[in-house]
């Protein structure tokens, strides 16, 4: 069975990062500034996250 989900940081307005799956990103939300991704895991995307609080581009959620 092949997973193909991946998932992505998305940063919102208030500078907050969040965690999404690749089904809920879209071109045309405006509510997203900036994303990083894609990431194969939650796992993977919460390590990366972590490096974006400590460099001061996001917010924890």
């Amino acid at each position: 069975m092949n997973n193909s989900q991946t998932w992505y940081i998305v940063k919102r307005y208030g500078a907050n990062c969040e965690i999404i799956p690749s089904d809920q990103v879209g071109n045309d939300n405006p509510e997203i500034i900036e994303q990083w991704g894609p990431f194969s895991s939650p796992e993977e995307a919460i390590a990366r996250r972590a490096g974006l609080i400590r460099a001061g581009k996001c917010q924890p959620v």
